[in-house]
């Protein structure tokens, strides 16, 4: 505090805002081999577009199918001799899909009478068959400046509360903000409990689904003058 009683306090306040995500993203690829680089490629684009078509047929638009990579090489082993020997070759294609509007009204992830997402992914391995790979998915809300909003609300909130007890025990009252800087962090996974009931595909069960939620936080700091 400065001698014309004039002083500053800074807080720093933390909220965040979550949902069950909306948006899935998985990576399908397809990976083949032949003796020649001629069968490789044209097998892999045979199993790619099965896939394609697959996920098409279940509603998946054009605009949310890219493709991500392409890969053609040749595959050798290491003879007893300690050289290298050609055995064939591999083609591949990757593939990013997005999947929208996959939770139900209850928040949970669709089921496959739903056209929910588990089904979407079993029946896409099925047509692609053995040369299918998934390397994963994530889970995202599509909105998250309304999260961002909400999380910002409840981080203001915080740090004007503590700024209010300190200055009522000081005796002082809050004047002008002086500074705010703000930290955002995620989205991030938080636990929840979300079970997708398994879809059949071929008469095996698809992998089941837990969308769990999507969390988004942020932590601000704020200066205000003392009036």
């Amino acid at each position: 505090m400065t001698s014309d009683n004039v002083g500053t306090i800074t807080m720093i306040g933390s909220g965040s805002a979550s949902a069950t995500p909306d948006i899935m993203r998985v990576a399908i690829s397809v990976d083949t081999r032949a003796d020649t680089v001629a069968a490789a490629y044209a097998r892999a684009g045979e199993r790619a577009d099965a896939v394609i078509q697959s996920l098409r047929g279940d509603g998946v638009q054009g605009r949310d199918i890219s493709t991500s990579g392409l890969t053609v090489r040749a595959d050798t082993v290491w003879t007893d001799g300690n050289r290298e020997k050609l055995v064939g070759y591999s083609a591949g294609t990757s593939l990013t899909v997005t999947l929208r509007d996959i939770a139900g009204p209850d928040g949970e992830a669709k089921s496959g009478q739903d056209g929910g997402p588990a089904a979407i992914i079993a029946h896409a391995v099925a047509a692609g068959g053995d040369d299918v790979r998934l390397g994963g998915l994530t889970l995202t809300v599509a909105d998250e400046e309304s999260l961002m909003v909400r999380a910002r609300d409840e981080a203001w909130d915080h740090a004007v509360s503590k700024a209010e007890q300190y200055v009522s025990r000081a005796g002082r009252k809050l004047g002008p903000v002086v500074e705010i800087t703000e930290n955002i962090s995620g989205p991030t996974p938080a636990p929840r409990v979300a079970f997708a009931a398994a879809a059949k595909s071929g008469g095996a069960p698809a992998m089941p689904v837990e969308l769990g939620e999507s969390e988004m936080s942020t932590s601000i700091r704020v200066t205000w003058q003392l009036a």
